[in-house]
């Protein structure tokens, strides 16, 4: 494909950069709340956004302007901005490079986004797993309120915006986001009910707006080179811009690559993965994270947009692209992933905690052999009874691997059971019963 400018990734090319902030300065960086901070309205700021086309790039996809807008004008109390750094999902690892190589670049975003919505407090929530990220993002903090773009009255602007960073316990629900709000509130991290929406009753019951590392770190970006830049790249109008996709699994050269959105899987493989290693065929791809449906070869042609992936029977989510190999035995990557989310359901709802536990000893079962016919169809109706019942989306998740799997791979299924194991690896006798599955 022709040659693509970097955006998010660019300062980090960049031989020697390490992200302080004289470094950022001088490629350009805070020239955006300069533009904006007391001198254009926080409703103008919010329309530029929307006429980008920018979406959010933490799974959901929603339009973040539009979101920003939801914030109530009048409301008299305080308002919260919360950047979503609780990156869980397996497989992604997009924000943490973000953060790590390039903090200033977020933090600006935040300013930026807390001055829309009319936020003077934000919160950045970090999975507690980063400790470099947060020490990091800590000391950008410390170096941006010392050259006076945090704080009280920022840049003689009349703003004012204090951000803390909240170091998450590991509990992958913290990532949906109102699950991250009970967290930060010092309970236990649980969804919400919703209505009401953060919008209106967020952070301590008031209006809070929470985005993505990655959505904010297009910000300052959108705001110095316009929405017309951001809406005439990748794939407009529904899915303009760049994706930062992390890529993974039996490929030559796994790692993140930003690219603009709309290039299609096969490219995505073959001009920056390097292809499949080893000479193996791919088999099976996971387009979004573990959340999403797995995908087939066939699907290689399909573009790498919100709208692309949809119609391809999965979703975009985190940005999280495994490809896996010919020798990739399918019940064995459905079972690991359900053994994932079986541990991190929080527990609230019933489908999905009693559910994904009937779904695991199913899989084990199947796994090791001992699986039976009747139980394919009682897989799809528990997943039935599970998807589209629980409080957040956690309950499609954890069924996606396996619904898809059956869709494209039920010939592996049946294969384990008239063989009475698992035919890319044998009957691991040891484990069966002990709720433990073997390394493939």
């Amino acid at each position: 494909m022709a040659a693509f400018k970097k955006v998010l990734l660019k300062n980090m090319d960049k031989r020697g950069y390490t992200g302080l902030l004289k470094e950022y300065e001088k490629a350009g960086g805070y020239q955006a709340i300069r533009t904006v901070l007391g001198k254009m309205k926080p409703d103008d700021l919010i329309d530029v956004v929307k006429r980008s086309g920018l979406r959010g790039r933490g799974g959901a996809g929603f339009p973040t302007g539009v979101k920003w807008g939801f914030i109530p004008k009048d409301h008299p109390g305080p308002k919260y901005l919360c950047c979503n750094a609780d990156e869980s999902e397996p497989g992604t690892f997009k924000d943490r490079q973000l953060m790590e190589r390039d903090p200033h670049q977020m933090i600006e975003g935040i300013i930026l986004a807390s001055y829309a919505v009319g936020a003077k407090t934000s919160y950045i929530y970090i999975r507690g797993e980063f400790i470099l990220g947060a020490k990091i993002l800590n000391r950008a903090l410390a170096e941006a309120y010392k050259a006076g773009y945090l704080g009280t009255n920022i840049l003689g602007s009349g703003t004012d915006l204090d951000v803390y960073v909240h170091r998450g316990a590991g509990a992958y629900i913290c990532g949906e986001e109102t699950a991250l709000l009970e967290s930060l509130e010092g309970k236990r991290g649980k969804p919400r009910s919703k209505p009401p929406f953060p919008a209106i009753f967020g952070l301590y019951g008031k209006p809070t707006v929470i985005n993505n590392v990655e959505t904010l770190a297009n910000i300052p970006h959108i705001v110095n080179r316009g929405p017309e830049w951001f809406m005439s790249i990748g794939s407009p109008p529904k899915s303009p811009g760049t994706r930062v996709f992390s890529l993974s699994g039996h490929i030559s050269r796994p790692g993140n690559y930003e690219v603009p959105m709309g290039i299609t899987m096969r490219e995505m493989l073959e001009d920056y993965g390097g292809g499949m290693r080893d000479g193996k065929k791919l088999k099976a791809i996971i387009p979004g994270g573990a959340s999403a449906a797995f995908l087939t070869p066939e699907h290689l042609d399909v573009k790498l947009d919100f709208e692309g992936i949809a119609e391809a029977g999965s979703m975009l989510g985190s940005g999280a692209i495994t490809f896996m190999n010919e020798d990739t035995c399918m019940v064995w990557a459905a079972e690991r992933l359900l053994e994932f989310f079986h541990h991190e359901s929080c527990g609230k709802c019933t489908p999905c905690r009693e559910g994904s536990m009937w779904l695991l000893q199913i899989m084990h079962r199947m796994e090791a052999g001992q699986g039976r016919h009747e139980d394919l169809d009682l897989l799809l109706r528990l997943c039935g009874n599970i998807a589209g019942q629980t409080v957040c989306a956690f309950g499609d998740a954890e069924v996606a691997p396996i619904t898809s799997t059956l869709k494209h791979f039920r010939h592996e299924y049946e294969a384990h059971i008239q063989e009475g194991c698992c035919p890319f690896r044998g009957k691991p006798s040891e484990l069966v019963g002990t709720g433990t599955s073997h390394q493939h």
